[in-house]
């Protein structure tokens, strides 16, 4: 699943790129895939030295104003306000370092925004950050500090022509403002990434949708083919092989056996050009030849009587025509299925393949044959067949049993659901 969204990753970075500069280098990070896999820290981008700029001019802009304040404040000793103008000097720059060392860079502010007027935009600056890049256990343990010692500052140093109450009042709504835009910014920015995430496990879940969709169809076409290629490979097997055992055969019957071998490849190798084309084309094929239900079940029977076996059919379904198509075509994989095996295990014995059902019943198919007599010669099949056919039958709400009968023969027996009609 990793790999199906770093492709998708990098399906979308070409767009990504031509707008890298929009984002923070934060953004950046998580959406670039080649930053994301090589943990770099990236490089900031011209929306990062806008903002940075912005916020170094703020705190200067609010540390001019400061350093005015405590210049002409004659309860200032010269040295005092000399020490806040330079320690606002350093705050101001350290702001470049924000990005880098946020949580360093606020906690260094504490002290500093205690004993410097000067660096209360710096501070300020400092707080936003820690909101923006840190959790909230960090902001509200250093915020909170900051928002208890605001009080003691302007006790221990009273702004000028500002009663005190209303320099509380009015530090503590800068502080808690700077501190909540981070924490809406932090927000957005989590949002983004969580409907990023949310994206590519959307597209993850629906190429794997696809896939085993694909997969399915597949492995249904192939059980599909293993019927029909089974009935038509044992006819040329079962004809060939007389073929070989009876060379003194009347010609009229190795013409016919001829004919039947003939019929028989072409429609074996029809059939296998159809399906490597579907293959090909990743998908089943609806303009095909259309697929057999129970109608044809007569057709199967005359056609392995051609072939040579003695086939009784029992057909005593009330109506035909009113049978599902897909109830009707596993009831002829059924048959088919319990032909071919007849044919390659039992040959020369009379199969006997019966059919009931009724709409409200379920529709009943079954296919019996007696040992055969004498040792039959081995023909090759991996024995998947009725392998293939229980799961069809599961998978149609039905159920299949096969196996040797009391007797000494074998059957297969399949009943499929066939409800009454709507």
């Amino acid at each position: 699943m990793s790999t199906v969204s770093g492709d998708k990753a990098e399906q979308s970075a070409p767009a990504f790129e031509g707008r890298r500069w929009l984002f923070p280098s934060a953004v950046v990070h998580e959406f670039d895939p080649d930053t994301e896999r090589s943990g770099r820290r990236p490089r900031r981008t011209v929306r990062d030295w806008l903002v940075d700029f912005s916020c170094f001019l703020l705190a200067v802009l609010i540390g001019l104003a400061g350093a005015d304040a405590v210049t002409g404040d004659p309860n200032t000793p010269h040295s005092l306000a000399l020490v806040d103008q330079w320690l606002g000097a350093l705050a101001c720059a350290a702001i470049w370092l924000r990005r880098r060392w946020p949580v360093g860079l606020a906690v260094v502010m504490l002290p500093v925004g205690f004993v410097s007027g000067t660096a209360g935009g710096a501070s300020l600056i400092a707080f936003f950050t820690l909101a923006v890049h840190r959790p909230f256990k960090y902001v509200g343990l250093i915020g909170g500090i900051s928002v208890a010692g605001i009080p003691l500052y302007f006790w221990w140093r009273p702004e000028p022509g500002l009663p005190y109450l209303a320099a509380v009042a009015l530090t503590l709504l800068l502080t808690v403002s700077a501190i909540a835009c981070g924490l809406l910014v932090r927000s957005k920015r989590q949002l983004m990434l969580s409907l990023r995430d949310r994206a590519r496990r959307a597209e993850t879940e629906a190429q794997l949708r696809a896939e085993q969709a694909q997969r399915l169809a597949r492995e249904a076409i192939a059980r599909e083919m293993h019927d029909v290629l089974a009935h038509r490979l044992t006819l040329l097997s079962v004809h060939a092989g007389g073929l070989e055992f009876r060379p003194d055969a009347p010609r009229e019957e190795i013409v016919r056996a001829a004919g039947v071998i003939r019929e028989s490849a072409h429609e074996a190798l029809q059939d296998l050009r159809e399906i490597i084309g579907v293959l090909r084309a990743g998908e089943p094929d609806e303009s095909g030849r259309p697929q057999p239900t129970l109608g044809a079940l007569d057709a199967l029977v005359a056609e392995s009587r051609e072939a040579g076996m003695k086939v009784t059919l029992d057909n005593r379904v009330t109506d035909p025509a009113a049978v599902p198509a897909s109830v009707g075509r596993t009831a002829y994989r059924i048959a088919q299925e319990g032909l071919t095996n007849a044919r390659k295990h039992a040959p020369g014995t009379e199969v006997t393949v019966s059919v009931t059902g009724a709409p409200g019943e379920g529709l009943t198919v079954s296919v019996r044959n007696p040992a055969p007599d004498g040792e039959v010669p081995p023909v090759p099949g991996s024995g998947q067949g009725l392998i293939g056919l229980t799961e069809r039958a599961t998978l149609a709400g039905g159920r299949l049993a096969y196996g040797p009968e009391g007797y000494g023969g074998f059957g297969v027996r399949g009943w499929l659901p066939w409800g009454e009609p709507g």
